[in-house]
């Protein structure tokens, strides 16, 4: 089980790192304050990599990997002009209202920029050769540590930028991560 785990880790972690989910996760940095969202980092890497785990192929089964990335595409899309029409100031309460249901929001976010993405498919296989148990907790801990560098260093970086600056950032690297989700559809 500790040799799964470490390999899962190893794999995990360098598939994560450039991803788009570690880009989703640097965007949501800008919105949401950096213990939620890396307790939500943490969470949507348990359930991603335990659907994967689990589930294996099974989601395969259901529905194609290029719906799923296709939907995943377009709700980033979504994400993105939400970002862009939000340009009204917040006042204190509605910001601690945000952060405290950010993190469903990040949760789900995450989950689904994961969806049929190489970090799944290595967790599917490494799942069928070796423990499920220490492929779940390995992958795990590597798609958390990759995504909450990117956490740690976004809230960093956001906190020297206007918030006009920030939206618009955030706005487009939703807007990348939706385009390159919808190319790898199209272009198979």
């Amino acid at each position: 089980m500790l040799q799964a785990a470490g390999v899962a880790f190893l794999t995990v972690f360098l598939a994560e790192l450039g991803d788009k989910s570690q880009l989703l996760a640097l965007s949501l940095s800008a919105r949401y304050r950096r213990p939620v969202l890396l307790a939500a980092v943490f969470t949507a890497s348990a359930l991603t990599i335990g659907a994967a785990v689990l589930v294996g192929d099974l989601v395969g089964d259901f529905l194609p990997t290029w719906a799923l990335r296709l939907g995943a595409g377009l709700l980033f899309l979504v994400f993105a002009v939400l970002t862009l029409s939000n340009e009204e100031e917040e006042d204190d309460l509605e910001a601690a209202a945000r952060a405290r249901s950010g993190f469903f929001t990040a949760v789900l976010a995450l989950c689904a920029a994961e969806f049929g993405d190489k970090t799944m498919v290595a967790t599917f296989a490494l799942a069928a050769t070796t423990s499920s148990l220490g492929v779940w907790i390995g992958g795990t801990l590597g798609m958390a540590l990759g995504s909450g560098l990117a956490v740690v260093i976004g809230s960093a970086v956001w906190k020297r930028l206007s918030p006009k600056t920030v939206r618009y950032v955030s706005a487009g690297l939703f807007f990348v991560v939706g385009v390159a989700l919808i190319l790898e559809v199209w272009l198979g």
